[in-house]
């Protein structure tokens, strides 16, 4: 799936250009950004759009040395899940005992 570009976002358009996914982040300096916002329409739910999205969220802070504040719950769920992406980070998950 071919997903477009512009600075603070990835997206992916229909043949129609309706809106089918994007994912938005915010520079916050030099050295991080934010994950902000994460949408899929509902026809595209359960296909890998959101986390296709977030991937190239992920390429693009791993080509620049960036660290990830995740602030959309979608983002803040993969780092939680997925261990082996935490360290694109800024703040570590910390290991929570209940």
């Amino acid at each position: 799936m071919q997903l477009n570009f512009e600075p603070g976002r990835f997206y992916h358009n229909d043949a129609a250009d309706n809106l089918l996914g994007e994912i938005t982040y915010t520079q916050i300096d030099d050295q991080t950004i934010s994950i902000d916002h994460t949408f899929v329409a509902p026809t595209y739910w359960h296909h890998g759009l959101a986390r296709q999205l977030l991937q190239a969220v992920l390429d693009l802070a791993i080509q620049n040395h960036w660290k990830i504040v995740p602030v959309c719950p979608y983002a803040k769920k993969v780092f939680q899940q997925e261990e082996d992406i935490q360290y694109l980070l800024k703040n570590p998950i910390q290991n929570q005992e209940n």
